[in-house]
C-alpha cells in the first residue's frame, strides 16, 4: 500500500470496501505485508506464535512496545494497531498511563483493547484523551483461564443480544473499528449491520467488514493444529524445512559454499 490508511478512510470503507489486516511482529515481515494489508496488528498473540506460551496473558507492555517499534520500522506506510496486553487497562486511569506510553514510546496510530459494555468507559476515557481505540469484541483471548478455554460465541439468544449491546457500547465510548472473534457468522453479521464503525471478522464469517488473520496461521508456520477459521494460504511450514534439509544437505556434502558465494 503505497499510501497509508487512515481513521477517516478506514471508517468510510464500512459497506463500501472491506478492510484486510494482518498480524505482525517484526520489521521484516512487516514490510513483506504491506503492499497487500489495510491495517497491521502488533497483536499479542506474539507469545504463543513467536514464545510457544498456550494463551496471550504473559505479554508485557515492554513486549508490546518492542514489537511494535520493530514492526513500524518494517512498515513505515501501514496503519500500525498495538495490542493492549492483558493488565494494563484494568481501570481508566491505569490504562490511560499504558496508553500514553505506547504512544509516546512507539509510533502506533490505535491500541486494541478487548472487552464490550465492561469496558466502554475505559475505551471512553481513552478517546477522549486523544488515544485511538480499536475494539474487541466476542472471544476474548485474553478471558481464556477465566472462562475455561476458547469458546464460540453467539450460540444463545443471551449471548447474541450481549454481543449487539457490546458493539453499539464500544461504538458510543469512541471506537474507530472493532474486531469481533469467535462468533457465529449469522451474529457477527447482524452485530455488524448494527453499528456504524467497521466491524472486522475472525472467525466470525464473511458478512462483516474486514478479515484479520494470524500471519503464522495464514501462512502455514503453525503445525500443532489449524482453527477451523483459518485458511493456509502456503504451506509455509514445509517450504522452510525444505530448504533448511537442502541448505543443511549442501553444506554437508561441501556443494556450498560454491565459488559465487565466496570472496
Amino acid at each position: 500500500m503505497s499510501k497509508k490508511i487512515t481513521i477517516t478512510s478506514i471508517k468510510k470503507s464500512k459497506g463500501a470496501s472491506p478492510l484486510v489486516m494482518i498480524t505482525a511482529y517484526d520489521a521484516l515481515f512487516a514490510k513483506l505485508m504491506e503492499s497487500s494489508c489495510d491495517m497491521i496488528l502488533v497483536g499479542d498473540s506474539l507469545n504463543m506464535s513467536f514464545a510457544g506460551k498456550s494463551d496471550t496473558l504473559s505479554a508485557t507492555l515492554e513486549q508490546m512496545i518492542y514489537h511494535t517499534n520493530a514492526v513500524a520500522m518494517g512498515a513505515k506506510n501501514s496503519f500500525i494497531i498495538c495490542d493492549m496486553p492483558f493488565g494494563t487497562y484494568t481501570s481508566p486511569d491505569e490504562a490511560l498511563k499504558n496508553s500514553i506510553r505506547v504512544f509516546q514510546e512507539t509510533p502506533a496510530d490505535a491500541l486494541k483493547i478487548e472487552g464490550g459494555e465492561d469496558k466502554a468507559h475505559i475505551i471512553k476515557h481513552l478517546c477522549s484523551n486523544g488515544i485511538a481505540v480499536c475494539g474487541h469484541i466476542g472471544l476474548l483471548p485474553q478471558a481464556v483461564r477465566s472462562e475455561g478455554g476458547y469458546k464460540v460465541k453467539g450460540k444463545s439468544q443471551e449471548e447474541r443480544e450481549q454481543l449487539i449491546r457490546d458493539a453499539k457500547a464500544v461504538e458510543s465510548a469512541g471506537a474507530f473499528c472493532m474486531v469481533i472473534e469467535g462468533v457465529k457468522a449469522e451474529v457477527a453479521a447482524e452485530v455488524a449491520r448494527g453499528v456504524n464503525i467497521p466491524v472486522i471478522g475472525i472467525g466470525a464469517g464473511r458478512d462483516v467488514d474486514g478479515q484479520v488473520l494470524v500471519f503464522s496461521d495464514m501462512l502455514g508456520f503453525f503445525e500443532e493444529f489449524t482453527p477451523k477459521f483459518v485458511k493456509k494460504y502456503i504451506d509455509g511450514a514445509s517450504l522452510v524445512k525444505s530448504a533448511l534439509k537442502s541448505y543443511s544437505d549442501e553444506v554437508k556434502s561441501k556443494e556450498f559454499p560454491q565459488d559465487i558465494h565466496t570472496y
